[in-house]
């Protein structure tokens, strides 16, 4: 299978070489852009993957992000890329839709594999990883009524799933946890992601903190 994949950095010494890194496997083929032509480059090329710088002058990789998945009619991952451990810059673009980020000293050979991971609808990040980073950053947020209202979509089995999830818990574990079937459990994140409007697991890990679902440093699967 090939992927289309658009590099997005305002730095071409940047850009270039994560596209001479990509060009070498030939199962992704690679449209590189600057920031301010992120969102033209999405709506010409349609790609797969899009790796996004955060910090880039003009338009950031935060409101490049949100602009091209709000018009975007097809299936597009963001991988945010960021030269610094991750901070609030990535939570605002996860926020924003974006899938995952790996900082830019990712070594060369882990790059494709990222790509390829992120194009398929995989978790790049282990989920207990995740929930970390973003409790570092939800716990200053207060819970919005607006967003905890969503919470009335949700069935008392998908709150349960969903609280699960956000506690960085695999579906084997949900389904250990609340004795259904790992299929279940699946069906169950398919549609809390319908339910909701969400792209993907990290999306939901986000909701479940800004609508109060699960509280920051809550971490036991148990509970």
């Amino acid at each position: 299978m090939t992927f289309s994949v658009v590099v997005v950095d305002d730095q071409a010494l940047v850009r270039r070489g994560f596209a001479m890194i990509l060009r070498v496997h030939d199962d992704i083929e690679v449209e590189a852009g600057t920031g301010l032509e992120a969102v033209e480059a999405a709506r010409r090329h349609r790609p797969d993957v899009i790796l996004m710088d955060i910090r880039m002058p003009g338009m950031d990789g935060i409101e490049a992000t949100s602009r091209i998945l709000q018009e975007a009619d097809w299936v597009v991952r963001v991988l945010i890329l960021t030269t610094f451990d991750p901070d609030e810059y990535v939570y605002k673009a996860l926020r924003a839709g974006a899938s995952a980020f790996v900082l830019k000293d990712i070594p060369p050979e882990q790059l494709a594999p990222a790509v390829r991971t992120v194009a398929e609808g995989g978790a790049l990040l282990a989920p207990s990883i995740t929930r970390r980073f973003i409790d570092q950053f939800a716990e200053r947020r207060s819970v919005t009524t607006a967003v905890a209202g969503r919470l009335k979509r949700l069935t008392d089995r998908e709150r349960e799933v969903g609280v699960a999830v956000a506690r960085g818990a695999s579906n084997a574990e949900i389904a250990e946890h609340l004795c259904i079937g790992a299929a279940t459990v699946k069906s169950h994140v398919s549609s809390i992601l319908t339910k909701l409007g969400l792209r993907d697991r990290i999306q939901i890990v986000i909701f479940a903190y800004e609508s109060g679902l699960i509280e920051a440093g809550d971490h036991n699967v148990g509970h």
